[in-house]
């Protein structure tokens, strides 16, 4: 049998390098169609004339010619385009070699198109920004160890933020057939070791048959609420070997059946939904509800038969902010008069009911009134992990359905609607007038807020926002990321209307998401031809910026306005708050905490990766401008970037 390295033919010819004529397979063929006669496609010139490094000549075979025609990773191939992926985002590795010139040779680069990335953490973001603007996961290729440690964080951001990412990571088992040197620091026993207290599922197939039906394993179990990120460990041997005849007559790829989203009992939502109408204040609060388009409108549907005020925390876009009884900006309130609580996938139930004091005793206290009722439809009930304490503290609710919220709103809803009576609709559109009322008002009062310091340099984080809005309102637009923290100003000022809007935060808090996250959600919108925005940090900027040239060289259109406020702001805080503890004044908070000396100019750098960018701006008069120019190269299907110097938040 020949093992990996005879994936080419290559002629040892001394003193000279071998040339051999090469044979392009034409595309996929079916399952279990990988013999000798498989079609094949007759070299080009320039493929027949094509130098093989003499490196590459095995010095076993003696000058044997030996070229395949098959090799494992065609059948790999033609298993993930069953699965529907458009793209696969890899930073390229020698592990996964096999499988990376299938997928553009044998694949023809579509269905998935390799995007090319310059660091695997922005791979895994790039997917995880990707399904949250699409809805369905995009693939990564990882490099053996060092490629996982790479993608480790951003692994971790879509495991808390509980968004699928399909991983393949390539390594080399068998420790007879490596290469010396690089190939045995790049491989391991168990690659996946570093990444399983964060991920869900993970496998090292052993054969093409153990492949397709773990790959097919992978996608269901990842895309099975709670969804998370999975692991698949791919041999360099089974991609680069060929498919012997003996094994021709297993392979098959298995059908993909979903599973069906786990429903509340119905029990508990009858008793949730009799809590609910004989409420006199009953609140709804969701985090990570709206799990697709349909959620939104589920959400709407309950409240308006509650006539019952929404709190959106903004893990994703789960309620319209310009709809009545969306009341976020006085969720504190909200929480101390409910007598009902209902929270729909609350990352943080505890946290949404009490309060903490971050003094030099750390104290806590609960929000709610004696009595209240708390009810909870989350699906993150059904898989919670030990090591990695991302579930927060244990919520004394009374009513627990270990469900996914998007699948039991329907059943929820008709639940309440069949306890309706006469007194209780008149008594919930009394309800309804007045939260329409606070409404109007909260938005009145943030606009009156967002004026002050309009004309102020550095410019205002409130001014930045509705410059940049009122650009964009007509248009068929979507907030792809908000990586700098902005006193919540898009929320309180912009119009989310659609699903794919807000996508939310990165989950894990992982400075770096913010980029690739936009960059990947920007490739989703491209087919849809959405205008995609995002706020950028700058601290997130720095972590992996050769993103940015993934967006120019793919041609990815995305207008990004930088929050530039020369600092990571939130630790200047913290510092400061240790200071004013310990009687040192705040004097040396930016040691350690500011971006400055020198200032970074980041539209120079993204002008470097091909990226059209303006700025520094620091005149708040030249803002709007610079957006009406920057909107121009986006429409046209290319990245801007324009660098805002702001204040602080």
């Amino acid at each position: 049998m020949k093992n990996r390295r005879d994936f080419l033919k290559s002629a040892a010819v001394t003193g000279a390098a071998a040339l051999v004529p090469g044979n392009a397979v034409s595309g996929p063929a079916e399952a279990g169609h990988y013999g000798e006669d498989a079609p094949r496609q007759a070299a080009t010139p320039a493929q027949a004339s094509a130098p093989i490094a003499p490196r590459e000549v095995d010095p076993s075979d003696g000058g044997e010619i030996i070229t395949i025609d098959r090799p494992g990773g065609d059948f790999m191939v033609d298993v993930i385009k069953t699965l529907d992926f458009e793209y696969v985002a890899s930073n390229p590795g020698s592990s996964f070699r096999g499988i990376h010139e299938s997928i553009v040779n044998y694949g023809n680069n579509k269905m998935p198109e390799f995007i090319t990335c310059c660091h695997e953490e922005s791979s895994v973001a790039m997917a995880h920004g990707y399904f949250k603007a699409e809805g369905k996961p995009m693939a990564v290729l990882c490099h053996g160890t060092v490629g996982l440690q790479h993608a480790a964080m951003a692994i971790y951001n879509a495991y808390c933020d509980r968004v699928p990412v399909y991983i393949m990571a390539g390594n080399s088992l068998d420790a007879t057939l490596r290469r010396p040197g690089v190939e045995w620091s790049h491989s391991v026993q168990d690659a996946a070791a570093m990444v399983r207290d964060y991920i869900k599922w993970d496998d090292q197939p052993v054969s093409l048959p153990h492949f397709a039906e773990s790959a097919i394993r992978a996608y269901k179990i990842a895309l099975t609420p709670p969804m998370m990120p999975v692991l698949l460990v791919i041999d360099g041997g089974l991609q680069e070997d060929p498919i012997h005849a003996e094994i021709t007559s297993r392979l098959r790829i298995p059908r993909l059946t979903r599973a069906t989203p786990p429903q509340g009992d119905s029990g508990a939502v009858a008793e949730a939904a009799r809590l609910l109408v004989n409420a006199q204040n009953p609140l709804i609060v969701a985090d990570r509800a709206a799990r697709t388009p349909a959620g939104v409108q589920r959400l709407i549907e309950l409240a308006e038969t509650l006539q019952a005020p929404v709190v959106d925390q903004g893990g994703r876009m789960n309620f319209p902010s310009r709809h009545p009884l969306n009341q976020s900006s006085a969720a504190r309130q909200l929480v101390a008069e409910a007598d009902v609580i209902l929270g729909l996938e609350l990352t943080d139930f505890w946290g949404t009911v009490s309060a903490v004091r971050d003094g030099l005793t750390r104290t806590s206290r609960s929000l709610v009134k004696p009595g209240t009722k708390l009810v909870s439809i989350t699906a993150l009930d059904l898989a919670t992990k030990g090591n990695y304490q991302d579930f927060q503290r244990y919520p004394e609710v009374d009513v627990a359905m270990a469900a996914d919220a998007e699948a039991t709103l329907p059943a929820l809803t008709e639940a309440c609607k069949r306890l309706l009576t006469a007194d209780r609709r008149t008594a919930f559109e009394a309800r309804g007038k007045r939260l329409a009322e606070t409404h109007g008002r909260a938005l009145e009062r943030a606009r009156a807020e967002a004026a002050y310091a309009w004309d102020a340099s550095p410019i205002s984080t409130a001014r930045m926002t509705m410059e940049l809005w009122a650009q964009i309102k007509k248009e068929d637009w979507a907030l792809v990321a908000e990586s700098g923290i902005m006193s919540d100003w898009t929320s309180q000022l912009w119009n989310f209307e659609k699903h794919y809007q807000s996508l939310g935060g990165s989950g894990g808090a992982g400075v770096g998401y913010g980029a690739p996250a936009a960059v990947g959600a920007a490739l989703a919108n491209k087919k849809h031809g959405r205008l995609s925005v995002t706020i950028q940090g700058d601290g997130d900027f720095l972590y992996a910026p050769g993103v940015w040239w993934t967006a120019a060289h793919h041609r990815i259109p995305l207008l990004a306005v930088m929050h530039n406020n020369r600092a990571y702001h939130q630790e200047v805080m913290h510092l400061q708050r240790m200071a004013n503890r310990h009687n040192r004044g705040i004097s040396r908070a930016h040691v350690g905490t500011t971006i400055e000396d020198p200032n970074v100019d980041f539209a120079k750098i993204a002008q470097g990766m091909g990226v059209h960018a303006q700025g520094p701006i620091t005149n708040p008069k030249d803002l709007a401008p610079a957006i009406t120019r920057a909107l121009e190269v986006v429409k046209r299907g290319e990245p801007s970037l324009i660098d805002v110097v702001t204040q602080p938040r």
